[in-house]
């Protein structure tokens, strides 16, 4: 049966300030077919506890008020600056709470500036139909016209000679404590046959992208030593990697790259986390069914900057770009002749 709620009539409210004294909340409600939680909320708004209790003309003129008070707006309304700066940003792929931390980091003092992610996901999904609509949703990480638990799919795995459980890595890998560890995955383009290689840094959020050859283990191999090499050797100490077949030659690469590589677990992709989350968030730039053969090298890193200077919460709205240059130049500082 459902239940539809209606404001209470003067002669209702003139019923309970007559039956006030000597009648209990649940014989007020029996009469008048209420709910007892209606009369106890009546009460609990208009008793005035100095004057003579409850008032039902008290009560008539606050409802008057009310009804006719108006709503606030939402800051977030169509054609409003913070509307505009909110679209911009959402063009440029960075996600609602993105933007939150940054207006908050930029506007610290002005609450007519900031906003929430939830209200930035309101206003989208509240926003009539239409092109614009459309194009706002298309813009957001999972591109869903409204927000849906994640679900995880199944994934066929091969045994890696020689791997090492991500159970033996060292504590301080586990808490992003020292910089130069890393997490590694591939993103795959049509039909499976095109990949993209993907590295994050694990305490500074880093991303580096490689063009793969082919989908193979020597093409992974080779894809990856050759990006790692070319970062400074003290800020590629490890790596974490599902296992995925593509990594059967995975001695290969710690002996060219001297990078310690650690295996997560089967169906475990929370164990790579930032990997993961970034992998999502390039599927908006490479869509799924894409042919990533044909992106460069340039392309890609022109990519990796977008990502690499988009603010992170984790990072205190700083950007994966800023606390990198930073581990580098200290790097640097302790270590001059270091390459």
């Amino acid at each position: 049966m459902t239940h539809c709620y209606h404001h209470l009539i003067a002669e209702e409210c003139a019923t309970i300030m007559l039956m006030r004294e000597g009648h209990s909340i649940r014989s007020i409600a029996k009469h008048l077919g209420r709910a007892a939680s209606t009369i106890s909320w009546e009460l609990a708004r208009h008793t005035v506890p100095t004057q003579v209790g409850y008032d039902a003309s008290l009560a008539a003129f606050r409802a008057m008020l009310t009804c006719h008070r108006a709503r606030r707006q939402s800051k977030l309304r169509l054609g409003t600056p913070l509307f505009d700066l909110v679209t911009y940003l959402l063009r440029k792929y960075w996600s609602p709470r993105q933007i939150a931390i940054t207006l908050k980091r930029m506007y610290p003092n002005d609450p007519t500036r900031q906003t929430s992610h939830e209200a930035i996901y309101n206003a989208l999904y509240v926003m009539p139909r239409g092109s614009l609509k459309k194009e706002l949703i298309a813009c957001l990480q999972q591109r869903k016209g409204k927000r849906r638990p994640r679900s995880r799919g199944k994934g066929r795995r091969r045994q890696i000679p020689d791997l090492v459980s991500i159970h033996l890595r060292p504590p301080e890998i586990e808490d992003r404590l020292m910089p130069g560890n890393w997490e590694g995955n591939l993103i795959m383009g049509a039909n499976n046959r095109s990949t993209v290689g993907t590295l994050v840094e694990r305490t500074t959020r880093f991303v580096i992208l490689v063009t793969m050859d082919g989908t193979t283990a020597t093409d992974a191999m080779i894809g990856f030593s050759d990006k790692l090499n070319r970062v400074p050797r003290s800020l590629r100490l490890s790596m974490t990697y599902g296992q995925g077949s593509e990594m059967a030659k995975h001695t290969e690469i710690t002996q060219r790259t001297g990078t310690a590589i650690y295996f997560a677990d089967p169906h475990s992709p929370w164990q790579r986390g930032s990997n993961e989350n970034t992998n999502d968030l390039l599927r908006q730039y490479l869509p799924k069914g894409t042919d990533l053969s044909t992106y460069t090298q340039k392309e890609l890193d022109e990519i990796a900057d977008s990502l690499n200077t988009s603010p992170r919460e984790t990072l205190s709205a700083r950007t994966p770009l800023e606390v990198y240059a930073e581990v580098l130049q200290n790097s640097v500082s302790r270590c001059p002749m270091l390459q």
